[in-house]
């Protein structure tokens, strides 16, 4: 699996409004940097699991560049990513 560092993200108006639809705020995007999963995509994009706060966040990320990204989308982790990162968790805590 490739490791991925996020050192900024990149933001414009289009996917400020886009995560905006999904309920998550520039904020918790940006806190969402620091992630507990990561995977890539069928789409050479990065999928990106998050807590932040009480919520699980999942965020698709485009690499522009060495450490910068752009979110594509923000929005609440779907079951099948939440399950793999209480799975993630819990071996970390055994």
């Amino acid at each position: 699996m490739t490791r991925i560092i996020v050192k900024e993200l990149v933001w414009d108006k289009v996917n400020l409004e886009h995560i905006k639809k999904h309920n998550v705020s520039k904020e918790e995007a940006e806190e969402a940097k620091n992630f507990i999963l990561h995977w890539k995509t069928h789409t050479n994009r990065y999928l990106v699991v998050s807590r932040v706060g009480s919520r699980l966040i999942s965020m698709v990320l485009n690499r522009k560049s060495t450490g910068i990204y752009y979110p594509v989308t923000a929005r609440d982790s779907g079951k099948n990513e939440r399950r793999r990162v209480y799975d993630k968790e819990k071996k970390q805590n055994s």
